[in-house]
């Protein structure tokens, strides 16, 4: 916890006025029974009206000040906690952008949204309440004791034994809580997962008709979730008619050996009153902190939660890299002797895998579902790192990369269409920020997504909503294709980004990349031979090996692998035809 206080160094000031002006409000709070004790003695023991207006101007004054403070304390303790919570979350999320794909596969996309949002509202309220009552509530406790030590030695004993009292039914209430508070926060996790993932998947629910049965999941979830809530409840709602016991009891004490003491003239009335008064203060200063403690307990959890995303390393580090110049006549990419495994796997996802790949090149990677396609053009950015081997980019090892300079090399087509909230203008600027409307439109025309952009009423200012839910699954394709065209990237990525394509918008778009993208070298991954067949050359995976090199002509002829799927996809006459 105390790890993340440094986000309160640019926060000194009002991290020292929050709690000084709390101390202030107190020293107020504690001269209220004094004026009050005076009013009894005093003004009204002697019938002094004059008096008694002017201590309760007094009283009035003291309460305005102890009001203005509090305002004032709890002004720069919220300014404070919420620099701090927004310098946090900026450097969370600026961490969270480092790590590699293999860290976020490990860690979980929902587990990383968890901690951005309510982990560091936590910490954020936590620092607040931290700000107001750490100095304030031990102070008016030790304050009430000594005051009550200048009205009487002897009753101030009740005070000594109450308030450990005190203090110890509110920490055995809070020490069995807040073991269950910590498993309440685990089950309200579980079912934020589940919340998530009924969302996201709500159409693969419905496609297989289970409603009911994740509603029952859900319905079992929230059950377990309000019978660990209420227990809890339960035993915290002990403290309240437990602490107020004591203190009634201690009040009675007080008003009983008070009274006695009156009539023997060591103290006054006024004098008693002052003391149930401050009886009272330190029962609110101990349920006060009670709450801040409970929250400091939150607090400590979720700081540990964040703080744990802080220590994962990103095993993609371009840490000391600086800009590298391309080796002459070297291959555009080349895989040396390459072993890759994915974090939770026991076994390689490729092995052994080398093969060059010349400027201008085109090159379709083909191979059964699990072969390793993806995991070769990932390799490619760097989005992972090889265990074994090296992955080459203009004769340089991909490790020695900055980042920024190896990716703005490539453009790449993911999987899945990936579209943000914004204008259609907006996506396509992505790789090339300077961009012009004149590059961007030749991007579309490549992509064949100029003829639905020109139908659009906006067309380049036409509005697509988040994931670009607005458009066709083929449309959204040919939108991220066009995004990674613009600057005209020196390596283009296209990983089986044609499956929501007809095959004759597909034909063009392959036709319009050989034909207008000269000198650029292509990845086109793809399940279909008719995407690849007219490539410089196939590389066929098996099992994340290669099972063949060359052209369709020369595979169907030797490879058994690429045969297969030839076969699986044309009958025996259109595949001799495609040659």
């Amino acid at each position: 916890m105390f790890r993340l206080f440094r986000y309160l160094r640019n926060y000194k000031k009002e991290s020292f006025i929050g709690p000084l002006f709390k101390l202030i409000e107190a020293c107020f709070e504690l001269a209220v029974p004094i004026v009050m004790a005076n009013i009894i003695d005093i003004g009204i023991k002697n019938g002094d009206k004059a008096y008694i207006w002017k201590m309760g101007g007094i009283m009035v004054l003291l309460g305005f000040l102890g009001l203005a403070c509090a305002l004032t304390a709890q002004y720069f303790a919220a300014k404070a906690s919420v620099g701090f919570g927004t310098a946090l979350r900026r450097d969370l999320f600026r961490h969270i952008n480092t790590l590699s794909y293999s860290e976020i596969d490990s860690i979980g996309s929902h587990t990383l949204v968890t901690r951005m949002t309510a982990d560091i509202n936590t910490a954020q309220a936590g620092v607040n309440i931290l700000l107001r009552l750490l100095l304030r509530s031990p102070f008016i406790v030790l304050g009430s004791i000594i005051m009550a030590f200048t009205i009487s030695v002897k009753l101030t004993l009740i005070f000594l034994i109450i308030a450990p009292c005190l203090a110890y039914v509110i920490y055995k209430i809070m020490s069995i809580t807040i073991p269950r508070y910590k498993v309440i926060q685990k089950t309200l996790d579980r079912t934020n997962l589940m919340t998530s993932e009924t969302l996201t998947g709500a159409r693969v629910i419905r496609a297989f008709s289970r409603q009911q049965d994740e509603e029952e999941s859900f319905r079992k979830n929230t059950e377990e979730l309000n019978r660990l809530q209420i227990n809890a409840g339960r035993i915290n709602a002990l403290m309240n008619p437990l602490t107020y016991v004591i203190v009634n009891l201690a009040i009675a004490a007080i008003i009983w050996f008070g009274g006695k003491t009156v009539y023997s003239g060591a103290i006054t009335q006024g004098e008693v009153i002052a003391l149930v008064n401050y009886m009272n203060q330190i029962l609110l200063a101990l349920l006060a902190m009670a709450i801040l403690v409970t929250n400091i307990t939150k607090m400590q959890a979720s700081a540990i939660r964040i703080n744990d995303i802080f220590d994962v390393k990103t095993t993609v580090s371009e840490e000391g890299n600086t800009a590298v110049k391309s080796v002459e006549n070297a291959p555009c990419v080349e895989f040396r002797d390459v072993d890759f495994s994915y974090n939770s796997s026991e076994e390689n996802s490729l092995e052994g895998l080398s093969f060059a790949v010349g400027r201008g090149e085109t090159v379709g990677i083909i191979g059964g579902t699990g072969s390793g396609k993806t995991s070769v053009i990932n390799l490619i950015p760097r989005f992972y790192d090889a265990a074994k081997g090296s992955v080459l980019v203009d004769g340089v090892d991909v490790k020695k990369y900055p980042l920024k300079q190896l990716r703005g090399k490539i453009g790449i087509v993911p999987q899945k269409a990936i579209l943000f909230k914004g204008t259609v203008r907006d996506n396509m600027k992505w790789r090339d920020k300077t961009a012009s409307d004149e590059e961007i439109w030749r991007a579309l025309d490549i992509a064949q997504a100029a003829d639905f952009v020109k139908d659009k009423p906006s067309q380049l200012d036409e509005a697509i909503m988040q994931e670009g839910k607005n458009l066709s699954g083929g449309q959204r394709q040919r939108l991220t294709i066009a995004r990674a065209l613009v600057g005209n990237p020196e390596i283009l990525i296209l990983d089986d980004s044609a499956s929501a394509l007809d095959f004759a918008t597909d034909a063009r778009l392959r036709k319009a990349i050989a034909e207008k993208t000269q000198g650029m070298t292509v990845f086109i991954v793809s399940q279909r031979i008719s995407s690849i067949k007219n490539v410089d050359r196939i590389i066929v995976l098996d099992d994340g090996k290669i099972a063949g090199i060359g052209s369709h002509k020369e595979l169907y002829k030797n490879c058994g692998v690429y045969k297969e799927i030839c076969l699986s996809q044309l009958s025996e006459k259109e595949v001799q035809d495609i040659g």
